[in-house]
């Protein structure tokens, strides 16, 4: 119920409203520069082929780790613990990880790489989910687990314009991570800093 609450506060949304038009511009932006062609992106690349790969290594980790948010959140949309409104916040968030799987292959494709593919199944601590507290736990762990992981890519990138891709997509998973923290009623900022 908290989380209804957080979404129809006018404030909130208003505020949701702002910073979704704002980082969606600079992703988009961020996607024409990624998209733009495989030799533009090589050129940019600072030493040559083995920057390249190791771009694409880190991008199909952060793939991988994106096809596992995906698994889980539709583990969470079919257990059936979940009510409307927060299954349906699932749902949403499920659609932004399947967007950055996309970008995300995309730009390994157009790196020369090869985007590694979903698992087939995911060992995932379904004997433990009984609640809907128990879901959104779960899920804010992946979520914390994702910025952190991204946190750590966008320093380590050869292509800037790929870890500024990689900052926008952080920003998306800290606002998952904070939003799912506030629906378990925990402090959804609980730290100036991340890491």
């Amino acid at each position: 119920m908290q989380l209804v609450k957080l979404f129809n506060d006018p404030l909130f949304a208003a505020g949701r409203r702002a910073f979704i038009g704002k980082s969606g511009i600079l992703l988009s932006a961020t996607a024409v520069a990624l998209m733009a062609g495989r030799e533009g992106l090589a050129a940019d690349a600072k030493g040559g082929s083995a920057s390249v790969a190791d771009d694409v290594r880190i991008l199909n980790t952060a793939l991988g780790a994106e096809h596992q948010a995906i698994a889980a959140y539709q583990v969470g949309a079919e257990s059936g613990l979940l009510e409307k409104p927060v299954l349906g916040l699932a749902v949403q968030f499920q659609s932004q990880h399947k967007e950055h799987v996309d970008l995300l292959a995309k730009t390994i494709s157009k790196l020369g790489g090869k985007p590694v593919a979903a698992l087939q199944k995911y060992s995932f601590p379904t004997d433990k989910l009984k609640s809907q507290a128990d879901v959104l736990r779960f899920a804010a762990g992946l979520e914390q687990g994702a910025v952190s992981a991204y946190l750590g890519a966008v320093p380590a990138f050869h292509n800037r314009d790929l870890s500024k891709a990689a900052a926008s997509i952080l920003g998306d998973e800290a606002m998952h991570w904070a939003i799912l923290r506030q629906a378990l009623g925990d402090n959804p900022v609980p730290s100036a800093f991340v890491s």
